[in-house]
């Protein structure tokens, strides 16, 4: 492998690599004129309205749609049974993994539209398409279905006992994957001879996505080429393609799947969903499009949630504090399927991600992964990692108060030292590089925490207690995955980067064109993306893991690589030399030049030479455009130190963060503005599920938490000044950027920094521990509670 690019071989150029370019896209975007899949309509299509279980658990026993059939515009109703019984496949189930015992872990068949049981509410049951999608919902609400109820389950701690009722009749305890790692004959000799032991019972609640663009699809059937096309929002059309061919029964090349822009997913739009396979059912029965578009109250159901752990963590600590062994227990909640519900976050995930910063000898992870009558619970902006790093974070911060150590010492004690990467951890992970004591020391120094008592005197001179928490954090980025790197000098003269990752809010555009600008010299303004389009892609691992930079950047330089080994090849017959004596400067524009003289020729100009159709010789290559596919770099492993101050008030509860601080090693850090964006980002939806976010369920499945109105996301002015952003890179070692990964950060950093501050604020009634969200009734309960002793 290439060394890691240095900008400053290559200098700081207004689009070089490090600059804070503007994302192309947001003159577009912010004028409303993006192309979302609500936005695009086809010629004669039909709209598309589900008809959704108002019950959690319960046996189908009838489907009446005769009268919603007669009504104005209805086209056609399809049940489960219609979709099965034209030849459609069941749904996507996952990846398969073995339980602790060895024993393959159930994969319980699910039908695009449920056949025999609903389970749980929001369940979709049927399609009802007609010319207008008002047409649509009037008939939709006139199909009846007949239910017979059955007691339902939605915590999972609660769905393991015996004769909890049973969301899958053939998953024995509603235990889809029963996980363990680490040796634990080993961890409970170190717990065993512990100075120090520190037990906690922390629960991950529930979230929604919530998206600003709900999902939308159009589905179309060509007959004469057996050939289907899928127009939506997702992560990356080429995984979306593969995924469709189990329901459709199909091969990859009989489907595309195109996707313009999206408004968020944060993970949750990854998946294949029944709506997909339903409404490409009526496009081939009707002969014409079929669109659907969720409504918010109805994404409330039927995407999949965020988070939901319900976890024990025990740390051991020799008597200096240093950590001896690591031990969790618990569940994740997935819901009632696997199509959209994943096992890794509360499994693997947290493996990779508890260890953190922290030199930990030993670790045992045993999670149980539990089918319930809820919505499905999929990968959330971090999928396990924030989760990971909360646990760790606070049991530091307990163990520190227990120990009577500064909670700053405590980390500097268990740091992995800068000198001993390669670091191979308990989770199996090898880090490569990382700086995290001199991290944690900028970030307490630029968050002024020696002057904290004095901002603490005032908060209480106006009645509010006032706290302060570290979150140091370290993720492992998503797993290596083949990427296409394909760079094409189009006939207008623009050049088009062609990869399989999605950008849905990241700004790719304009990093990818960095890289290539920095590497080529190309004009900035020439630099085109193109990833929504399946059929252009040979390969594409999608975005998601904090992973894009890392692979479409690793593909973008293989393939600049390509172009200049064709371009000095042609450069070599324009300029009448021999190859070996062309050489390539990037800047200050790409130039492919006689080495010792002047003469030289344009990256751009020798493009369109090409167009105008100079004669070449048969060895000499005809195009300087290249389609690549790049080996996916190992893991990277993002890490920082966040900081946190809030205030609360203890006559109502109200938490505020009011002071924010975050020191964060991206490695190579391709754009500053972007990345910072992403860390702001993080760090809101943090705080959100902190202090705010809470999907609730009643004891018969009914979700109380149904909108807006309902439950709360955190608005503008909930979120701190976060102008307080630090880049301290240490480059990773794994790919040729030097880059490690940023999207998933923030959270990771947030969770346990805030949740720290408030534990800290509300340390002098004694309290130890306070759940997420610490809401202001749970808050006000707490204080409440400790002052009456009760």
């Amino acid at each position: 492998m290439n060394a890691p690019l240095n900008p400053m071989e290559v200098g700081f150029e207004k689009y070089a690599i490090g600059q804070p370019v503007p994302r192309k896209e947001d003159p577009v975007l912010v004028r409303g004129l993006g192309n979302y899949t609500d936005d695009q309509n086809l010629p004669g299509q039909a709209y598309a309205v589900m008809v959704r279980s108002t019950v959690a658990h319960g046996r189908i026993l009838s489907i009446d749609a005769e009268e919603a059939r007669a009504m104005p515009g209805v086209l056609g109703i399809w049940t489960g049974a219609d979709i099965e019984g034209a030849g459609f496949g069941p749904m996507p189930s996952g990846m398969d993994f073995k339980n602790r015992d060895g024993s393959p872990m159930p994969k319980p068949t699910q039908p695009p539209l449920t056949t025999d049981k609903v389970r749980f509410v929001g369940d979709p049951v049927a399609v009802v398409v007609a010319e207008t999608r008002a047409q649509a919902q009037d008939a939709a609400e006139m199909v009846v279905v007949d239910i017979d109820p059955l007691p339902a389950v939605t915590s999972a701690r609660e769905a393991v006992k015996d004769g909890a009722p049973l969301v899958h009749e053939g998953t024995p305890r509603n235990v889809i994957f029963d996980f363990h790692h680490g040796d634990t004959e080993k961890v409970e000799e170190a717990f065993a001879g512990a100075a120090h032991v520190v037990s906690m019972k922390i629960l991950n609640p529930r979230v929604v996505v919530c998206p600003m663009e709900p999902r939308s699809a159009i589905g179309e059937y060509d007959r004469e080429r057996d050939h289907w096309t899928l127009r939506l929002g997702c992560q990356g059309v080429f995984g979306m393609r593969a995924l469709l061919t189990r329901p459709l029964r199909t091969k990859k090349e009989n489907i595309t799947v195109l996707t313009g822009n999206v408004g968020g997913s944060f993970g949750m739009k990854a998946s294949v969903y029944p709506e997909y396979i339903a409404i490409l059912h009526a496009a081939r029965e009707l002969g014409r499009p079929v669109k659907w578009t969720d409504t918010r109250s109805e994404s409330f159901l039927s995407d999949s949630h965020g988070r939901a752990h319900d976890m024990e963590q025990e740390i051991a600590l020799d008597a200096e504090g240093r950590i001896l062994a690591l031990r969790i227990r618990g569940y994740g909640n997935v819901g009632p399927y696997l199509s959209n519900g994943t096992v890794l976050q509360p499994t693997g995930n947290i493996v990779k991600n508890t260890i953190g910063v922290y030199a930990t000898p030993l670790q045992e992870v045993t999670s149980q992964v539990v089918f319930t009558n809820t919505s499905c619970v999929g990968p959330y902006r971090g999928a396990g990692r924030p989760e990971g790093n909360y646990y760790i974070e606070r049991l530091l911060d307990t163990a520190a108060r227990e120990m009577g150590i500064d909670r700053a010492e405590i980390r500097r004690r268990n740091h992995i030292p800068s000198d001993a990467f390669p670091y191979k951890t308990p989770a199996g992970t090898t880090y490569d590089s990382g700086d995290f004591t001199a991290i944690l020391d900028e970030a307490l120094k630029a968050a002024d925490w020696d002057g904290f008592e004095a901002r603490r005197e005032e908060s209480r001179k106006r009645g509010k207690l006032r706290g302060r928490g570290i979150g140091q954090y370290l993720e492992v980025t998503g797993p290596p995955a083949k990427e296409m790197g394909g760079i094409r000098f189009e006939d207008d003269g623009t050049v088009t980067i062609i990869t399989g990752t999605l950008d849905y809010g990241q700004g790719h555009a304009t990093p990818f064109a960095q890289v290539l600008c920095t590497r080529l010299g190309v004009p900035f303004e020439r630099v085109r993306l193109l990833q929504g389009n399946s059929d252009e892609l040979l390969a594409g691992g999608g975005t998601g893991g904090s992973k894009s930079m890392m692979a479409s950047g690793t593909a973008i330089m293989e393939a600049s690589d390509l172009v200049l080994e064709q371009g000095r090849k042609i450069a070599a017959h324009v300029l009448e030399a021999a190859v070996a004596d062309i050489e390539f400067e990037a800047h200050p524009e790409g130039r492919f030049r006689i080495v010792g003289t002047d003469r030289s020729i344009g990256i751009m100009e020798l493009a369109e030479k090409l167009r105008s159709g100079i004669e070449l010789p048969p060895d000499v290559p005809k195009t300087l455009s290249v389609s690549h596919v790049a080996e996916g770099p190992p893991f990277s492993y993002p890490n920082g130190c966040h900081i946190a101050e809030v205030e609360v008030d203890p006559e109502t509860g109200v938490t505020e963060v009011v002071k924010y601080t975050m020191v964060n090693d991206f490695g190579t850090v391709i754009n500053p503005m972007l990345v910072e964006g992403q860390a702001h980002g993080g760090v809101v939806q943090g705080i959100g599920q902190a202090l705010l976010e809470n999907v609730v369920y009643d004891e018969d499945g009914q979700p109380l938490t149904g909108s807006f109105m309902d439950y709360a996301l955190p608005k503008a002015d909930d979120a701190p000044d976060m102008s307080n952003v630090r880049f301290h890179p240490v480059p990773a070692k794994t790919n040729v950027l030097g880059v490690k990964g940023c999207g998933e950060a923030g959270c990771a950093g947030a969770l346990p920094s805030v949740m720290n501050a408030l534990v800290d604020a509300l340390s002098e009634y004694g309290i130890r521990h306070i759940d997420m969200p610490a809401t202001p009734l749970r808050v006000w309960e707490a204080i409440q509670a400790a002052k009456t002793g009760v």
